[in-house]
């Protein structure tokens, strides 16, 4: 199987020759250029390989001819047009940004990244690419980088790629700081339906013993859902079964004896170590 980032590259050089915003509907649904652009670049975010660095700078290049390009076809007022305009060009604006970032990432490494993160006038999504590939990275040296960005009024695409993060860095340092994240921001309900998941993955791969008070607490005044990865009280149940080798009564489940409690614990706790070392990138236009 050809490296995805060449066949990134190949899928791009094809969508360059259309002529109609309706054959560019066509070419996406049948090539996925953004569903393999995501695949190709999270290897590219993560790890060093040969020949990379070129393939990054035409895919970067590529990238920007069609940019130019696609909205001249999608000019008219149709329906496909539209739809160009309004999804598939905005998409290709973030693979754009985001193979920057990777090309920054195979060229200059952490310190390129950081220097394109420190950069004001760098375009949002840019640096929020470089931050992510820096997070995927996770040197042991950038833990100070991160926390700096475990803030409330923080860029919410930053503070959610440190919230993940924080679970690669030193244990009680980093669970301590998680804690008081989700405390400043329990009553700002937007933000915590956000954060929540990313604060409490972390705190299920740091696995802190001081954090037990907390998760108690969560047993009750969590929130709850049918879907295991956004239940507070489900996360809870897990950690304080891990700490203290038991299930305790919540709100979600009254009697934790109760037949297929223990069985929905277990899934749910499988389900958390599989997501244990993946980062979610955010849509940032």
């Amino acid at each position: 199987m050809p490296e995805p980032l060449f066949r990134f590259a190949e899928t791009l050089r094809g969508l360059l020759e259309v002529h109609t915003a309706d054959e560019v509907e066509r070419a996406w649904a049948r090539r996925r250029p953004d569903e393999l652009g995501w695949r190709a670049l999270r290897r590219a975010w993560q790890l060093d390989g040969r020949m990379w660095e070129r393939v990054l700078d035409e895919c970067d290049g590529l990238l920007l001819r069609l940019l130019d390009r696609l909205p001249v076809l999608a000019a008219g007022g149709d329906a496909r047009a539209t739809r160009v305009r309004a999804f598939r060009v905005p998409a290709l604006e973030r693979l754009q940004h985001a193979t920057a970032a990777a090309l920054v990432a195979q060229r200059y490494g952490v310190a390129g990244l950081r220097t394109v993160i420190a950069d004001d006038a760098a375009p949002l999504p840019r640096r929020y690419f470089a931050f992510l590939a820096l997070a995927i990275r996770h040197p042991p040296t950038e833990w100070s980088l991160f926390e700096r960005y475990l803030v409330p009024d923080a860029h919410h695409a930053f503070l959610g790629a440190a919230a993940e993060v924080a679970r690669f860095y030193p244990r009680d340092v980093a669970a301590r700081r998680l804690v008081q994240l989700f405390e400043a921001v329990r009553r700002d309900l937007h933000l915590r339906a956000f954060l929540s998941p990313r604060i409490l993955g972390s705190l299920h791969v740091l696995s802190e013993p001081t954090t037990l008070a907390f998760f108690r607490g969560l047993l009750t005044a969590g929130f709850t859902d049918a879907d295991p990865m956004f239940c507070e009280v489900t996360r809870a149940l897990v950690m304080v079964r891990r700490f203290t080798g038991r299930l305790e009564e919540s709100s979600k489940y009254a009697d934790p004896s109760a037949a297929g409690v223990k069985e929905a614990v277990d899934l749910a706790e499988e389900r958390y170590d599989r997501k244990a070392g993946v980062l979610s990138p955010v849509q940032v236009i």
